[in-house]
């Protein structure tokens, strides 16, 4: 499974923040729901940095609904005032239903028309019990579950693709992948631009960065060259290399940060 865990660059930084899993209607299509909601005081900020899963996301907010595409660097929003968010993290099989082009959504997102979607989440969030997470999961499966209809070969063979770019550690170039997934090279090259809209490389290459950032976090005194052996980067120069790229800091940066 995906470690849902990864990909928050900065967690005590976070508001209340929850991860739950989908229905069982829409399992093939979202990999987990996070719903942060947050109350702050005037002129309080609190940042949030992000180091995305390659992934497309649907996302509910009370000003509307968006089509959020997959990042090629961390990203970053500052919370004000009060508000919430449900959003999925959509599995590649969700993703035709919803995007005809999802490399046109890369580093962008675009506004989704689904008011049979947007009010009865924000009807469910507006509640003040604690039942209103799992009833807002519950509509959001629904509709996608209802917009997407039975899954397809195709869909579940690029979720099967997803799944292994991002946990097999063993995976570190596009070549293992497609020999895995018993594809052609241009069969995957294809696949991950039509349902994720990023080349595989870029996709194994995340998994790497977000394990090297989630290690740094829990055993900040690693040393950076065995991290960088371990996670199967040439050498301590290339895993700062993907650091300065994606992150914009060194890993020794980032650690003093934390």
């Amino acid at each position: 499974m995906i470690d849902a865990r990864r990909g928050v660059l900065y967690p005590d930084r976070m508001p209340r923040f929850h991860r739950l899993p989908p229905m069982p209607e829409a399992q093939h299509l979202v990999a987990w729901f996070w719903i942060p909601e947050w109350d702050l005081g005037p002129g309080e900020t609190s940042r949030q940095d992000v180091v995305a899963y390659p992934a497309l996301n649907l996302v509910v907010e009370p000003s509307g609904v968006q089509l959020v595409g997959a990042t090629t660097a961390a990203t970053h929003r500052d919370l004000t005032g009060r508000g919430w968010a449900v959003g999925a993290l959509l599995r590649p099989a969700a993703v035709p239903a919803l995007a005809e082009k999802p490399s046109e959504l890369r580093d962008s997102w675009a506004g989704l028309s689904a008011p049979d979607l947007l009010e009865p989440v924000a009807a469910a969030m507006d509640g003040d019990d604690d039942d209103r997470l799992l009833r807002a999961v519950a509509i959001m499966s629904r509709w996608l579950a209802e917009r997407a209809g039975e899954p397809t070969d195709a869909g579940l063979q690029a979720n099967a693709m997803s799944e292994l770019l991002m946990t097999d550690a063993g995976i570190r170039t596009s070549e293992q992948a497609a020999t895995r997934l018993a594809v052609s090279l241009r069969t995957l090259q294809r696949m991950t631009h039509r349902y994720v809209g990023l080349p595989p490389l870029a996709m194994i290459r995340r998994r790497r960065l977000q394990e090297a950032a989630q290690r740094l976090r829990d055993d900040p005194g690693i040393d950076l060259a065995a991290l960088a052996a371990e996670l199967g980067y040439a050498d301590h120069a290339h895993l700062t290399g993907d650091f300065r790229t994606v992150l914009g800091m060194a890993p020794s940066g980032y650690r003093q940060e934390l």
